[in-house]
């Protein structure tokens, strides 16, 4: 298994290990290998307070099922706080400070604390994702770790199967991409890129975390 054949690399190396997940359908197959690998890495949870229920219950689910070392992490700005000057909420004003803000601001300072980051993001979700490596450069000295980088759709749902794991809740009902509610739609089955159920008509497709934290 080479995701723990390269976490043994690491360890060897001395260096200390995150991993960070969604926890949507996605997800799944690399958080199952982490616990396969090393129960004992951190998995990170951007706790954003706009997330569906569902998401909250199937991430208790999958961290009791797998067992998982699971830390929640949140922005230290109250939502009451995070409205533009007409008193609207950011993600219908300014979607990417709003993600900046309960997304990379709280995520920063692990990745100061840790020397690799595993993220299971895939080349066939955006043409961002497409111009990434195995590893990384991240902000601060974290080296990015992309273990899920050549999987395909097809290959994720294959390996659910086999290994008789849950999907997400919402996955039946079209919710392919799942992130925070208010930016999250339902994905037609033509659609190429699967991230276009994310920002719908905002011209956005990426939090921050995959471009702002990684190192040019």
């Amino acid at each position: 298994m080479e995701i723990k054949k390269q976490i043994a690399r690491y360890k060897a190396e001395g260096l200390k290990i995150f991993a960070s997940s969604s926890f949507q359908t996605q997800s799944v197959p690399l958080l199952h290998l982490l616990s396969i690998a090393d129960k004992n890495i951190p998995i990170y949870f951007l706790n954003t307070g706009f997330h569906f229920a569902e998401s909250l219950s199937f991430k208790e689910e999958l961290t009791k099922l797998l067992g998982l070392n699971v830390v929640d992490i949140k922005s230290e700005i109250p939502k009451i706080q995070q409205r533009n000057e007409n008193g609207r909420m950011l993600f219908t004003s300014d979607p990417d400070y709003c993600c900046y803000i309960n997304k990379v601001l709280p995520l920063e300072p692990v990745l100061k604390e840790y020397d690799v980051w595993i993220s299971g993001v895939r080349s066939d979700q955006s043409a961002n994702r497409k111009k990434m490596k195995r590893e990384a450069k991240a902000q601060f000295g974290t080296l990015r770790y992309h273990p899920m980088l050549e999987w395909t759709n097809k290959m994720v749902y294959d390996y659910i199967r086999e290994h008789k794991l849950p999907k997400h809740p919402l996955d039946e009902k079209g919710y392919f991409s799942i992130g925070c509610q208010p930016c999250t739609k339902k994905m037609e089955m033509e659609d190429e890129d699967g991230r276009n159920a994310r920002w719908y008509g905002m011209n956005k497709t990426e939090c921050g975390i995959h471009t702002e934290l990684v190192k040019s």
